[in-house]
Parts: structure tokens; sequence; C-alpha cells
């Protein structure tokens, strides 16, 4: 049948010509949607078949979610539109009314407020505890317990959890055990090998890399993603097509930039812990660091024992601003994990959000600046900071 201009010109360039096979780069497939066949084909796709409907599933994501797999150790992996679409689907979906929840009391920000804010409203109760204190741990144990929900590297102080005890609690009263390893990341440590069911990342850090991409996601057996994967879909956090390409790009390089990320980041806690204007230095690399043995047995410490440190100096706003503005080389970011090195103020980071008491209480200290170490020179870094450092006698 010929067709008019119109319609005709909508259907040409749709099917690739020749045959394509293993290219070196993976193709982008941005469709929203495939055509089907027939109804029985329709069918077939939502039990998992071929591909029909982009947030259901989509290759890019597929392709990212299987390295991912293969990094953690895992059987599935959901690859989610932020860190914080990853965090909401799993307490949303393995969650209920009258459930509890025993969190760190030393995580991220915005996990804390997700917990205060939302959970209580579907009847979820909320614990903060200590999780390097395995006592107070235990102590918060209640009938209802469902999951306890943990870093590994706690922020901005760096404190270590020993998950192996922690899953060992877990394991015996039947809760599930959720760990962010965002700071980590499974080239340091890889929690489902040490008893954790589920870990999860925000893959806008180490994973892009490049401060370009936003992105979560979630790794556990099969079983455990199959009850969360319904949620998922219905909350529609997927990641889109070329955003998970480019993720799955910047993972060919994740080890060689983490590697030396790491390595960066002891050379600079030592020369740091060194320079009379630091009060404190807090890296897991350090042998006056409480868990640097933790750490030692605990991390591959052929890649080292992470890229982010903090280090204290005098806690007035003026001696903070003064080393901020002194800085050349490193810049002030409001994230982390870039190949660049940048820093934050902690405190400022949660003054809205928290009160001066409630700061004091989580060692956000006026003076406390948080590095998040990139792949640049040492040398270069080191010198930066201490001339900075040095502008605070001025």
């Amino acid at each position: 049948m010929a067709y008019k201009l119109d319609t005709e010109v909508l259907y040409q360039g749709t099917t690739p010509q020749g045959i394509i096979r293993n290219p070196e780069s993976p193709a982008i497939y941005p469709a929203s949607a495939y055509i089907l066949e027939n109804r029985e084909d329709y069918m077939f796709a939502d039990k998992g078949g071929r591909y029909y409907y982009n947030r259901t599933a989509n290759p890019n994501r597929d392709e990212l979610g299987a390295a991912i797999s293969f990094l953690e150790k895992g059987e599935k992996t959901l690859i989610c539109s932020s860190g914080m679409a990853a965090i909401s689907t799993v307490l949303l979906s393995l969650l209920k009314c009258g459930d509890h929840i025993v969190m760190s009391k030393a995580i991220y920000g915005e996990t804390i407020e997700l917990a205060e804010m939302i959970l209580p409203g579907f009847g979820i109760e909320v614990s903060f505890v200590d999780f390097t204190n395995l006592e107070e741990v235990k102590a918060a144990v209640r009938k209802n317990t469902k999951m306890f929900y943990t870093e590994i590297i706690a922020n901005p102080l760096t404190l270590v959890t020993d998950l192996e005890a922690i899953t060992a609690v877990a394991r015996e009263k039947n809760i599930l055990t959720v760990v962010d390893s965002t700071f980590t990341t499974p080239f340091v440590y890889r929690p489902l090998e040490h008893g954790a069911d589920l870990v999860l990342h925000s893959m806008t850090k180490y994973f892009g890399g490049h401060s370009d991409i936003t992105g979560g996601s979630l790794t556990a057996s099969g079983a455990l993603i199959d009850r969360i994967y319904p949620k998922y879909l219905l909350l529609g956090c997927c990641l889109d097509p070329v955003t998970s390409w480019m993720t799955l790009r910047s993972i060919k390089t994740m080890s060689m930039r983490v590697r030396a990320q790491n390595q960066n980041a002891i050379l600079i806690a030592q020369a740091l812990a060194k320079d009379p204007h630091v009060k404190a230095v807090y890296h897991p690399s350090l042998p006056e660091h409480p868990h640097h043995d933790l750490a030692s047995r605990m991390f591959d410490t052929d890649y080292g024992y992470g890229a982010m440190l903090s280090f204290r100096i005098e806690d007035k706003r003026e001696k903070v601003d003064r080393f901020m503005e002194s800085l050349k080389l490193i810049c002030y970011l409001g994230t982390l994990g870039g190949i660049r090195t940048t820093f934050t103020h902690p405190r400022t980071a949660f003054i809205n959000n928290f009160s001066a008491e409630e700061l004091d209480r989580m060692g956000l200290a006026e003076g406390l600046i948080r590095i998040s170490v990139g792949a640049e020179d040492s040398r270069d870094l080191i010198e930066d900071l201490l001339q900075a450092l040095a502008a605070l006698d001025s």
C-alpha cells in the first residue's frame, strides 16, 4: 500500500540496515516503548520476556545492573533515578504500618529526614542508634523490628561499622540488614559478602565519578529484589537510558579512579595530621583513628580506606571562612565522589535542618571541614591545603 508523505516519513530509518555484531561500546536504547506482535507477546513481556515499556525494563538499565551485580556479588540489581530514590524504594517496599526500623544515627542527612518526615506517616517506627556500639543496637531491637539500616563509613567523622557483628544480631532476630555503601564502593568493601541482605549506592558519587550523572542502585538476592520490584515500578523511579549508559561507561574506569582517590586520601590525612593548625583528622587509615584496626581487617586496603576524610580547625567562623577562601585548587561543592577534589562545611550543610545542639551531638563542629578526595597529583592537593592552613596566621 502506498502511504502519503506525512505518514511514510514516520516509519523511515527505524530499522538498522545489515547485521550489527558486538559493538565495542553498547548502544543506547531511548525508546519509551517497543512494538509487540500480538496479545500473547504483550502478556509474555509483562512476565519478564522481551522489552515493551521503558519504565518496566530497559536494556541500558539492565546492562548497568548486571555490572553492579557483578561488583557487589549479588544476584539482581535495580537501577533508580537517584540515591534517594533507591533509599525510598527500599524503605517503602520492605516496611509496612506497625514495623520498626533501627537506623544508624550517623548516616546521610536526607535519609534521616526521610525517616523522620515520611515513615511515621505510614505508621513505621524509627529508632536512631550508634551502630559502632553493638550493645546499643541490641538494646534497640523490638518484637516488631524488621530492618537494620546503616552505612559502613559514617559521614562526616568516618567511624566504621562492624557489619559482621551487626548482621549476626540481625540473623538471630530475623531482621533484614540494609547497607548504604556509597562511601566504601564495592572495591573497598562488599556488604553482601559479610551478611547484609541488600546494598545500595548513590551512583551520583563514585559510580558516576565525574559529577555529571544522578542515579542510585539496589543489589540483593533475586528473591528480595522480586519483592521490591512491583513497588519500584509503581514509584516510577527508574533511571533514564542515557544516564544508565553514561554510568556503565564510567564503571569501566571506576577501579582506577577509586584506587587513586583512596591512596591520595591516605597521603592527605597523614599531611594534615602533622599541621599545627589542625586539631583532629578523621580517616580510618590513620593509626590513631578509633576504628583503624577494624577497618584494616574489613577493607581491601590495596584500594584503601575510602576517599572521604574530615579534619577540624579552630571553631571560629572567620577562621573557617579564611581557610575556605584561601584554597586555590580545591573547590566548594555540595556533593562528593567526583574525580576532582572538593570540600564542604558539614555544619553549614545542615544548619537549616537541625538545631545547634543537634549539630553538636552529631559532631558537626564549626571548625569541621570534609574533603572528597579526587585523583589529582597528591602533592598539588597537599600544597593547596597547607597554604590555606598557613593563611590562618595572617
